[in-house]
């Protein structure tokens, strides 16, 4: 894979850590996210249904891990290979690529405000190469292993095809006593889970 796209997927998580926060509840949902950057499915699902849904009040329940590796895999010389290749850089990225535009990416610099110098002092001092390699790790643990992205996971609990009725899976898992609006409003779809999609899974498989 050419340098441009090394940089593009380090950037991308770079910028997520440079967001993330700690703080956890113990009433709060684990919602983790196993995707490839450049998988239009993982795209228009952080574009069109997750940025949408932290939106809401939904967000206070949930602690929400994205791990940017899926399907890439490690060549014998450490080259990244790529099968197809703070969440507001990563959802500009994302919706770039959706609109084809994604020669455009460096925008979302200005677009959300992060300054490029800590993300290249990451990528050339190294550590990026080493928190990559411990999202690689992470994945390839992954139990069961992920057969496709995105891999949505729910209190560690994979979704498989069905990722995209992850709203009522959170819903279904929250314990705590002061329910969401959000999952009020699903909540006649909860009863809809595991209930097969007719137009086939929207996912990227691995190679």
């Amino acid at each position: 894979m050419a340098s441009h796209n090394q940089n593009f997927i380090l950037i991308i998580l770079i910028s997520w850590l440079m967001f993330q926060s700690p703080v956890s509840s113990q009433d709060k949902v684990n919602l983790s996210l196993y995707y490839e950057s450049l998988c239009p499915y993982c795209a228009d699902f952080i574009v069109n249904k997750l940025a949408k849904v932290l939106e809401t009040d939904l967000a206070s329940i949930v602690n929400l891990r994205l791990v940017p590796w899926g399907n890439t895999q490690i060549a014998p010389n450490t080259s990244w290979i790529c099968q197809e290749t703070h969440f507001k850089f990563i959802n500009c990225v994302e919706r770039l690529h959706l609109e084809n535009r994604q020669s455009s990416w460096q925008s979302c610099f200005s677009a959300t405000g992060l300054s490029q110098t800590p993300i290249k002092n990451c990528y050339n001092n190294g550590l990026g190469y080493r928190l990559e390699k411990a999202y690689a790790d992470e994945t390839a643990s992954l139990n069961p292993n992920h057969r496709f992205v995105p891999w949505v996971l729910v209190n560690n609990q994979p979704l498989q095809e069905d990722y995209q009725n992850f709203i009522a899976y959170i819903c279904r898992a929250y314990r705590g006593r002061n329910i969401p609006q959000a999952c009020k409003n699903k909540a006649l779809e909860i009863n809809k889970i595991n209930v097969p999609d007719s137009t086939g899974p929207r996912v990227c498989f691995r190679g």
